[in-house]
């Protein structure tokens, strides 16, 4: 078990072991943020794929997931919400 201070958290957290994301972004991943933020970040991520009918297939849309990636986890560039979007359970209604 390896531990990192995340830089998304502010903590001592749980790291990776290998990378979850290809390339130099993924070692910085390895590097910088702990399984806790990277769970937060999968949440986010399939709210932007479901909420902008995001195609992983298209070029384009994986590379707004990255740039969101960066955002969110690096706080780096401009992190998008869906505009009225509710996580789940958090409606308000009984």
């Amino acid at each position: 078990m390896r531990f990192i201070e995340c830089k998304k958290l502010g903590q001592k957290l749980q790291g990776f072991d290998k990378p979850p994301w290809p390339g130099q972004l993924g070692q910085r991943i390895v590097e910088e943020i702990s399984q806790d933020a990277w769970r937060m970040w999968l949440e986010h991520a399939k709210m932007l794929i479901n909420e902008y009918r995001l195609n992983m297939g298209d070029d384009d849309a994986r590379a707004f997931i990255t740039e969101q990636m960066k955002a969110f986890l690096f706080d780096e560039g401009k992190s998008v919400q869906a505009e009225g979007y509710v996580p789940d359970g958090e409606s308000g209604e009984s």
